[in-house]
């Protein structure tokens, strides 16, 4: 399901500055000021360049630009870079799995690997809510689309609510995910890969 992590060491180079964490905040900063200096009404070209991104994550562009940008900006601020490369010293942490995917144990087996505590997987909010009352959990990987009634963003409101757990939405629904992006700290985007989970779950520990 995932491909691993590129092997890190004394002899590996780092980079002095993070491209795309550059590259997203110079993109926020361009359209946050455009749209506070046009009050939301953007010009044509703009407008084409801002439906042209929000696209690429499939987000309903037939609304006004503010909105548009709002989803936009919740997703690539929140989602964990294509090509990250997590750190080997990230705070081992005790994760509540919510993955309504017949692959999740490859998810459960790569944070075992990388020192975490895994609880689960769950394929229903129901059995995730029980186990999360019998555990103490330092954070939450949640689909959205679950088995049963309940949705993975109201398990986020029950989790974040009731224990203080963190949550970090994965899924491929682009749109739910830019939505209740307010609710979590990352956001890791369907079809993603063995290094974009850990780097999200690295950020929580670096946070923690």
């Amino acid at each position: 399901m995932f491909d691993r992590p590129p092997p890190s060491g004394p002899d590996r180079a780092e980079p002095e500055t993070d491209p795309v964490a550059d590259s997203v905040e110079r993109l926020c900063r361009l359209y946050d000021s455009r749209l506070v200096e046009t009050g939301g009404d953007l010009s044509p070209e703009d407008a084409r360049e801002l439906n042209a991104m929000a696209a690429i994550y499939d987000l309903d562009t037939d609304r006004p630009s503010t909105e548009v940008w709002r989803d936009l900006r919740a997703v690539v601020t929140r989602q964990a870079p294509l090509d990250a490369v997590p750190p080997t010293d990230a705070e081992a942490l005790t994760l509540l799995v919510v993955e309504d995917d017949p692959d999740a144990a490859s998810l459960t087996e790569l944070l075992t690997e990388a020192g975490h505590s895994v609880v689960g997987p769950f394929h229903s909010a129901a059995a995730a809510g029980a186990a999360a009352a019998l555990h103490s959990i330092d954070a939450a990987l949640l689909d959205i689309n679950l088995s049963g009634e309940m949705t993975g963003v109201e398990l986020a409101q029950v989790l974040t609510g009731r224990w203080d757990v963190r949550v970090i939405f994965i899924s491929g629904d682009v749109a739910a995910a830019a939505r209740n992006a307010d609710m979590a700290e990352a956001l890791v985007l369907k079809p993603y890969n063995g290094a974009q989970i850990l780097e999200a779950v690295a950020r929580l520990g670096r946070s923690a």
